[in-house]
């Protein structure tokens, strides 16, 4: 941790188990037998290249990531060490924190699982990007904290880097559809957004500030203008408001060509959540490969390596069928030209 970081953090006390190495397994999940074929492949693959995936959570890995059948509530709690012995599966998304700020002592229990290289994508909580929430009873709220930097350093940004140390990657700020006015007119929210992102703090060591939206109305001059001028990468969604990510690549790359490459490979093209959720289950094969996408994200992949850049993709079950696989062979893309 930068000294800058040690200034900004050294109020927030972890448990003694975040310096030590990850052990074999956790709660009895055993990671699936490794694949010399992967183990090769991961060997030839370029350093500084992070594949994961968007939770660990999910029964119908087995054989692909754990060793036997466990219940999504044994991975939730206890399978990140299995997972993170993977030879592919350097990365993971954490999920949860979208919903709520989570505690340094809960980031650092995650880091004490996995070796050294590993890396997580964190979510910031929505009460940052939504400018609405529901309450207990299903209303909508205004979020007091939308776009707040102070709470968002103290809730967010300091528990996280403090947590995850040398394993923070990029902390992505995901904002959802922000409504008719905002998309027909993005200037105000693009200025209130740069005051938002000048206000956070510098992050060394790895950890970044990352940036993805759901309207293809934001892809502006100006929007991405912002983020270069604020040190924020531009984080690649396939979505289906969305275009396709090679299109995005391609507008970003005209303001973002120095700096870490990330993607969120989420969903295949065509689909709804429910819908790919419910053809795909229970994610243990590949039904609908996107070779488009593959080779756009590989492709984006090796442009930033090549640069001396770090490169960042997660991949979801619904992008293709499963995410294990997915990342197989978009590997297998990106060694081949490596």
């Amino acid at each position: 941790m930068s000294e800058l970081q040690q200034a900004l953090f050294d109020d927030v006390s972890l448990p003694e188990a975040a310096s030590q190495s990850a052990p074999a397994s956790a709660r009895g999940i055993l990671a699936a037998p490794a694949d010399p074929a992967l183990v090769a492949l991961a060997a030839s693959l370029p350093a500084g290249l992070h594949l994961g995936t968007s939770s660990w959570s999910f029964p119908g890995w087995a054989g692909l990531v754990y060793g036997g059948a466990y219940s999504e509530s044994a991975l939730a709690r206890g399978g990140l060490c299995a997972y993170a012995q993977h030879p592919l599966l350097g990365a993971v998304g954490i999920d949860r924190t979208f919903y709520a700020p989570i505690a340094a002592a809960d980031y650092a229990r995650y880091a004490a699982q996995v070796p050294a290289p590993f890396r997580f994508l964190v979510k910031a909580p929505m009460a940052i990007t939504s400018s609405w929430l529901r309450d207990e009873r299903g209303n909508f709220i205004d979020s007091p904290h939308f776009l707040d930097a102070a709470w968002t350093i103290d809730e967010f940004v300091q528990p996280c880097i403090a947590g995850l140390a040398g394993h923070a990657g990029p902390l992505v700020f995901q904002f959802p559809p922000q409504g008719r006015d905002t998309t027909r007119n993005p200037d105000p929210f693009i200025n209130r957004l740069y005051r938002f992102l000048k206000a956070l703090p510098p992050l060394t060591g790895g950890a970044f500030f990352a940036l993805e939206v759901r309207d293809a109305e934001l892809l502006t001059d100006r929007f991405f203008k912002c983020l270069q001028s604020t040190g924020v990468r531009y984080c690649v969604a396939s979505h289906a408001r969305m275009p396709a990510p090679a299109q995005q690549i391609e507008l970003a790359a005209r303001f973002q060509d120095e700096g870490a490459f990330v993607a969120r490979w989420s969903l295949h093209a065509g689909f709804q959540y429910a819908d790919a959720k419910s053809r795909y289950f229970p994610f243990n094969r590949l039904v609908d490969e996107d070779v488009d996408s593959r080779a756009s994200l590989a492709r984006a992949c090796q442009a930033a390596l090549q640069r001396g850049f770090d490169a960042y993709v997660i991949v979801n079950n619904k992008a293709e069928g499963s995410a294990p696989l997915s990342i197989a062979r978009l590997a297998q893309q990106i060694a081949t030209a490596a």
